[in-house]
């Protein structure tokens, strides 16, 4: 099996081993010994006082160190050795055990060249990294690997952070230089017809499980190419389980249930990472099997479980600067294709005018997201878009058209100590005067903080009943008057 993945015709390098930075080979050649440093003093120590060296103390971080810059060469050389002893063309027939035992015994022969000894965990973590090299994406597998990990953050080779929990630790991964980054981000974009370099040095792209992945490189980014990767749920969070997590109560997902079934035109505002792409595929799971349903997106994240389902992702422009696919052109084109709803994964510019007319023209029903930190800064974002897509329209016809097409904003948010809330459920009334009037239906009500940081609050309705009830009944759905009753505490 060794001969099947190794290229024909490779002749083994002549010489003596070359010992990794930091080692010198034994008189006989056979293994590398790590060179003693020398210790030099001006004056011997008292003997009446011991003293004890600064470089006693920072010997085991500084031998850590080492090690680990050792085992770095180390692995890059044994890299170049599979690169080119590999036959990557046959590497796609390969099954992965096949390929991990192809990988060892090339390592495995190349350490024995240099006449490197390596322990058995060392040697166990060298061959997964190997793998991950040749078929993954090197240092950042086992991160990707990790369920507690939500965000993946790369500030160049050398330094890369993670989210736990709603909050950011650096991680002791990384890579070996700005090459073997970019090697990496080649490697990502290219496997979905994508490029990053010089003259386009950013790029949105998603990786093979779905995880949102977004790089810049240099000139642009200064200190080193700049990556964020939002990693991709295998498990769809529903109702029940954001319910449990204390994203909202029950009373608030009975009404967002009737709200979606009987086909109010819903936004799901928030900032970044605060959970409205989580909150929109949510909400989705209350629309009817049987409707027909177009998602329109950046990069496909959605995971609607309805059977009828016409899925659209826009595309960059390519090389030449042509063949770009706006999420405009998806959204126009979808007009056309007869849906009962459409869901844009995000309105971020001039697609505003098409979704607004789409909510009211024949697709209620519709959903979208936007970045807002309120329900009216929503409203306010909505004629922003509309503005910068070059469209002179009056003030009050903007807002009028904005108030007859949506119905509903539901306001997500990540609070200081990481956790996600259903912070505000608001409805859209209509006009009173050049003014849209709203009325807000439920909030979470923040009380203090404990000791260790976390924020204490509960979720309470206004006492406001919501102005679609006569609707909700009319669609079958009897929302109990309980639910909009103000909480209060005991």
């Amino acid at each position: 099996m060794f001969q099947r993945y190794k290229k024909t015709g490779t002749s083994k390098p002549a010489g003596k081993p070359v010992p990794a930075a930091g080692l010198k080979l034994d008189p006989a050649g056979a293994a590398p010994v790590a060179e003693k440093p020398s210790i030099t003093s001006s004056r011997a120590p008292s003997a009446a006082r011991k003293v004890v060296p600064k470089s006693a103390i920072s010997a085991p971080a500084d031998k850590e160190k080492k090690r680990k810059e050792r085992l770095g060469e180390v692995k890059l050389e044994l890299h170049r050795a599979l690169l080119e002893n590999l036959n990557l063309a046959a590497l796609d027939q390969a099954t992965e055990a096949e390929l991990r035992e192809e990988i060892s015994e090339i390592a495995t022969e190349s350490l024995q060249e240099k006449g490197l000894v390596l322990n058995r965990e060392e040697r166990r973590t060298m061959m997964t990294d190997l793998y991950d090299e040749v078929k993954g994406l090197g240092p950042l597998e086992a991160l990707l690997k990790d369920e507690t990990v939500s965000d993946i953050l790369v500030n160049g080779p050398h330094q890369i952070f993670v989210e736990r929990e709603g909050k950011l630790q650096v991680s002791d991964i990384t890579f070996k230089d700005e090459k073997h980054l970019m090697r990496i981000i080649d490697k990502i974009v290219s496997a979905v017809g994508r490029r990053v370099d010089e003259s386009n040095p950013y790029v949105d792209a998603r990786l093979q499980d779905g995880s949102r992945f977004n790089a810049m490189v240099p000139p642009i980014a200064i200190d080193g190419s700049l990556v964020s990767i939002r990693k991709f749920k295998k498990d769809k969070l529903g109702i029940d389980d954001l319910v449990n997590f204390g994203a909202f109560t029950e009373e608030m997902a009975v009404y967002l249930q009737a709200a979606v079934a009987t086909r109010l035109n819903i936004i799901v505002s928030g900032g970044t990472g605060s959970g409205k792409t989580t909150t929109l595929n949510a909400l989705s799971s209350f629309i009817d099997d049987s409707e027909r349903i177009l998602t329109i997106e950046d990069t496909a994240e959605l995971q609607l479980q309805q059977s009828h389902v016409g899925r659209m992702e826009s595309r960059p422009p390519n090389v030449e600067g042509k063949g770009a696919v706006t999420p405009r052109d998806c959204l126009k084109n979808a007009l056309r294709m007869r849906p009962d709803r459409i869901i844009v994964g995000e309105t971020r510019g001039e697609e505003v005018i098409d979704m607004l007319q789409a909510m009211n023209t024949g697709h209620d029903g519709s959903m979208t997201t936007i970045h807002a930190n309120s329900a009216r800064d929503g409203v306010a974002r909505l004629e922003n878009m509309i503005a910068m897509a070059g469209i002179d329209m009056p003030l009050k016809a903007m807002r009028s058209q904005i108030s007859s097409a949506v119905n509903l904003i539901v306001q997500a948010s990540r609070l200081q100590d990481g956790s996600r809330r259903m912070t505000s459920i608001t409805e859209i009334t209509g006009m009173e005067g050049d003014v849209i009037s709203m009325q807000e239906l439920f909030r979470y009500q923040r009380v203090g903080l404990t000791p260790d940081n976390k924020i204490i609050g509960h979720f309470t309705a206004t006492g406001v009943r919501s102005a679609f009830s006569e609707r909700f009944r009319m669609w079958g759905y009897d929302v109990p008057a309980s639910i909009y009753e103000p909480f209060r505490p005991d």
